[in-house]
């Protein structure tokens, strides 16, 4: 088949990779326009149009799919599918009906579970013990059209938001490679979405990823896993802000119990209590600074016995 790959960032990457070596003939990618990123703020391709560039595809920027030299180009082109992974921007009607067998959505999730733009972030915090990802044909609503394949991943004890997201697109590419197959061979068939138990899956903010040390230690610990690396977990120390890296469980006997986000500093441990007990800091980041090891940290600030974060 003729394909038109639409997508932005790393995670859909191996998926493009997967679309050029397979049977299929990738004609041309659709992705965001550059951006500004780094310490000079200089304009670079997303991940995806790097990869396009290297293999000679055409790659198409609107600032909006709703353009219509973008819909009239995409038309000219006349893919059979449009394969996508987080592109980033909503398809209009007009766009999705210009390949006949549509524009087909990567997400990362077992939807109707965890509908949006943050499935995995959701998926840790919220504690579920498997997730996956699902092919689904891409409708006007949010994450809403009939699936066409699914598969399924184990959310791991020390899983973050980026670990499990790299397994996911890995396994992904392989999901969406097999379903433009069965779209080809005429064998998808595509099974309307559960009614029941749906889930939605906002992005994160930067208020969300805030440590609240007054809840249970299981629950500080998947926020600050589904957090990493994007937006990053926070919390404050005399007044500032101190990002945090994934916690660990405590393990030195402590003779007192330590109040919500009290410190406690041994000389190769920091703990914070919270309110079913301490966890322990294993990597931080202070304000200018570069990401360090808590315990560097706290010699170098010199943390006074009952001190909080938070």
């Amino acid at each position: 088949m003729r394909l038109v790959f639409a997508g932005t960032p790393d995670t859909a990457v191996p998926s493009l990779r997967a679309l050029l070596a397979s049977r299929h003939d990738v004609v041309a990618v659709v992705t965001r326009p550059d951006a500004r990123s780094g310490r000079g703020r200089t304009l670079a391709p997303s991940p995806v149009k790097e990869v396009a560039l290297e293999h000679g595809l055409e790659v198409l920027t609107p600032h909006s799919p709703r353009e219509e030299d973008f819909q009239e180009r995409l038309r000219q082109i006349a893919p059979d599918a449009c394969p996508v992974v987080a592109y980033g921007a909503l398809v209009p009607r007009a766009a999705l009906d210009v390949p006949r067998h549509g524009w087909v959505n990567l997400h990362f999730s077992l939807l109707p579970a965890w509908r949006g733009a943050a499935p995995v972030q959701r998926a840790i915090i919220a504690g579920d013990d498997v997730t996956g990802a699902t092919t689904f044909v891409l409708e006007e609503g949010l994450d809403t059209g009939p699936v066409l394949g699914t598969l399924t991943e184990t959310v791991r004890h020390d899983d973050t938001a980026g670990t499990l997201l790299d397994r996911l697109a890995d396994a992904g590419a392989g999901l969406l490679v097999a379903t433009m197959d069965a779209l080809e061979d005429g064998t998808a068939r595509a099974v309307p979405q559960r009614t029941d138990d749906v889930s939605h899956a906002p992005k994160l903010t930067t208020d969300d990823a805030r440590v609240r040390w007054d809840l249970p230690a299981h629950v500080v610990d998947r926020l600050v896993r589904g957090c990493t690396p994007a937006p990053g977990a926070w919390t404050t120390f005399r007044g500032e802000r101190l990002r945090l890296g994934p916690l660990g469980l405590h393990d030195e006997p402590l003779t007192d119990p330590l109040a919500p986000g009290e410190l406690h500093v041994t000389k190769r441990s920091v703990h914070v209590g919270t309110a079913s007990g301490p966890v322990s800091l294993r990597e931080v980041v202070p304000p200018g600074r570069k990401p360090m090891p808590a315990a560097d940290w706290a010699r170098g600030v010199r943390i006074e016995p009952g001190e909080r974060l938070g």
